[in-house]
């Protein structure tokens, strides 16, 4: 590790997701890892962002007491070391964003929290990268080297927030930030010209976790006696993302394949676990998934059509393609720059269709084509363009 960067003293991200309960595969999640390379580094934990919803509703993944227990458990760890070489934070927030005065306050008690970390760390100028538009003010009024936006999704789409008050968030961020990053090349193009600066940057993948091939003798416990051909899915069934009654449909279509599904469900989830056909094993730690997608004969991403879906840039897929498999996905303008490695399908019926087609043509040459559309995608080669950009050179990663 090279001396840090003259331009700032610490790195401080605070993260579209929780650290301790959320896959890691994330883009803040991934660049916090190299950049804890130069710098002293503190991932800060989601911000509450969503309304208080007692009641959860129809495709909630967790109810509101389970949230809050789970958010207070996150909180009383306090400063931990991780296993990634950087430091995680929950500092204490209130779900208060669409309430004016109560969102002043709000700001006021993190900023408190934030100033007694700087100084217990030692740090006073950090670079600072926000992935949650949450915390938006708390970021504005830090003093910093650099602020980075990372504007990945259409945040005002996000279910159960202040439509409004996240765009206004947005707005604020793009005009203040020194670097607004986009991972949406949609997005990018009709939002740019409203940053200071702005610049396309695709997603990585993860290559040393998933590239390496892998006998499937060697696939986990919970799968070696589910008949082949497997079909395979892992991630969260966000109930913005996740067509659950597609797969449902698809399911039924190819009764004699199995499916199996790797990550947190919601309650659509329940009619999934009567069927013959299914496996429904639940989330894992993100370290060990790459052994799951490698015992997959195929890959599928059965995305809803709406906005959120419009502007994003699954990471999962990449990791589909790192690991050599056959993936068949529900179209996205995103996906479009993969249409020669990818097969992609609507309704379940061509789901079903496309599913036999790459169980047909999967052969170790096809594979190699999948590895190498993604070969230069590594999380390395995104920290070092996103340095360039701020401060000229990315060179102390190596």
């Amino acid at each position: 590790m090279t001396s840090t960067p003259s331009a700032f003293d610490g790195i401080i991200c605070f993260g579209g997701e929780d650290w301790w309960y959320h896959n890691r595969g994330h883009i803040d999640m991934q660049l916090t890892r190299r950049f804890a390379r130069i710098a002293t580094t503190v991932y800060v934990n989601s911000i509450v962002m969503q309304k208080v919803r007692f009641r959860r509703a129809k495709g909630d993944d967790i109810g509101f007491t389970r949230r809050l227990t789970r958010k207070m458990r996150s909180i009383c760890r306090g400063v931990r070391q991780t296993n990634a070489g950087f430091l995680a934070y929950s500092p204490l927030s209130l779900p208060v964003h669409h309430i004016a005065w109560l969102r002043r306050i709000n700001t006021s008690v993190l900023r408190s929290q934030i100033v007694l970390l700087e100084r217990r760390l030692g740090i006073s100028d950090p670079l600072v990268w926000i992935a949650c538009p949450a915390a938006c003010d708390i970021a504005r009024g830090m003093r910093k080297a650099a602020l980075v936006y990372q504007r990945t999704d259409r945040f005002e789409e996000f279910p159960n927030v202040d439509k409004e008050t996240v765009r206004m968030y947005d707005r604020k961020m793009k005009t203040a930030a020194d670097l607004t990053v986009f991972v949406n090349s949609h997005l990018y193009e009709s939002e740019h010209d409203q940053c200071k600066k702005a610049i396309y940057l695709d997603h990585g993948v993860d290559i040393d976790l998933f590239g390496p091939d892998q006998s499937r003798d060697a696939c986990p416990q919970e799968l070696a006696s589910i008949p082949r051909p497997i079909i395979g899915f892992h991630g969260a069934f966000g109930k913005h993302t996740v067509d659950v009654q597609l797969i449902e449909q698809i399911v039924g279509l190819m009764p004699r394949t199995s499916f199996v599904f790797v990550g947190p469900e919601t309650r659509e989830c329940q009619a999934l676990h009567s069927k013959p056909n299914v496996w429904m094993l639940g989330q894992k730690e993100y370290e060990r998934i790459p052994e799951y997608v490698r015992c997959f004969d195929v890959a599928i991403t059965p995305w809803k059509r709406n906005r959120w879906i419009e502007a994003c840039n699954p990471i999962r897929l990449k990791e589909y393609l790192a690991a050599g498999k056959p993936v068949v996905s529900t179209p996205y303008p995103e996906l479009q720059k993969y249409a020669d490695v990818v097969y992609q399908a609507t309704t379940a019926r061509q789901y079903a269709e496309r599913i036999i087609e790459a169980l047909a043509d999967d052969n170790a040459e096809r594979a190699s084509d999948r590895k190498q559309k993604v070969q230069d995608a590594s999380w390395d080669n995104k920290a070092r363009i996103v340095l360039r950009e701020l401060f000229g050179k990315g060179e102390f990663l190596e």
